[in-house]
């Protein structure tokens, strides 16, 4: 369920989300236009990128703006933050949601195959603050938000590549918001815990595991992609205008 709050000052706000259409990205982008904010998003996948453009204009009236590039390239990347800005006026929201957790054992891990993981679950985070940060400069102000995970903190097997880049867009938040903070741009993270998209579901879940994960958590509800829009809307707004380089954990109060 959407967040019933209200955020005034995203109202007409330029908001940039990557990888919205599908799972976390796509519930965000709705969020975002539920605020009556102008959102684009940054996502390789056409059909389903769509189809979210399509849902998002049904239940609000208003269409976000579906930018297709593949942030391995830093260049593509470049213009799709450029697209945005032109159609919506300078970004001052940026959501850094894109990621792929692929599981991959040790032993199979080569060179290329890290270097690719890093290029989708790290090094966009920070082309595309660099893409979006003199805007915001120029404007006094912006709010970026990284998603990470916790998957770092609960020592999760499996997938070492992807839970050293996750654990590295912490580092990578806090020196941003060193960086960013005198020109009035506040960077933070959000680490969600296992939220249930329909990827998680279609690899993952089994009736067994996803039962013995919400019973370690204090609320004892299964986490749903749009569990992770109200903390977001909250870190994008003036409501919490003097918090930067900090990681907010949504896990259900599974750590």
């Amino acid at each position: 369920m959407m967040p019933s709050a209200k955020f005034p000052d995203l109202e007409g706000a330029s908001v940039l989300i990557t990888g919205g259409g599908s799972g976390i990205g796509a519930a965000l982008v709705e969020g975002f236009v539920l605020q009556g904010a102008k959102v684009a998003f940054i996502d390789i996948a056409d059909a389903a990128s769509q189809a979210v453009c399509d849902h998002v204009e049904q239940e609000t009236g208003a269409r976000p703006l579906f930018l297709k590039a593949d942030l391995r390239d830093i260049e593509a990347l470049r213009v799709a933050v450029a697209r945005a800005a032109e159609a919506h006026d300078r970004v001052t929201v940026l959501v850094n949601n894109a990621a792929l957790d692929d599981r991959h054992a040790i032993e199979n891990v080569t060179a290329d195959f890290w270097d690719n993981n890093q290029s989708i679950n790290l090094r966009p985070h920070f082309f595309t603050a660099q893409a979006v940060a003199p805007d915001m400069k120029e404007a006094g102000r912006g709010s970026i938000i990284n998603f990470t995970s916790t998957s770092f903190m609960i020592n999760h097997p499996n997938m070492p590549s992807y839970t050293t880049a996750k654990a590295g867009i912490i580092g990578l938040t806090k020196g941003l918001a060193g960086e960013l903070g005198p020109h009035g741009i506040r960077v933070n993270a959000i680490a969600p815990g296992w939220v249930i998209t329909e990827r998680q579901r279609d690899l993952w879940v089994t009736d067994e595991s996803l039962a013995t994960h919400v019973s370690r958590q204090c609320i004892k509800e299964v986490m749903q992609p749009a569990d992770m829009v109200g903390p977001c809307l909250f870190l994008a707004s003036d409501a919490s205008r003097m918090l930067t380089a900090q990681t907010l954990i949504v896990d259900g109060g599974f750590l």
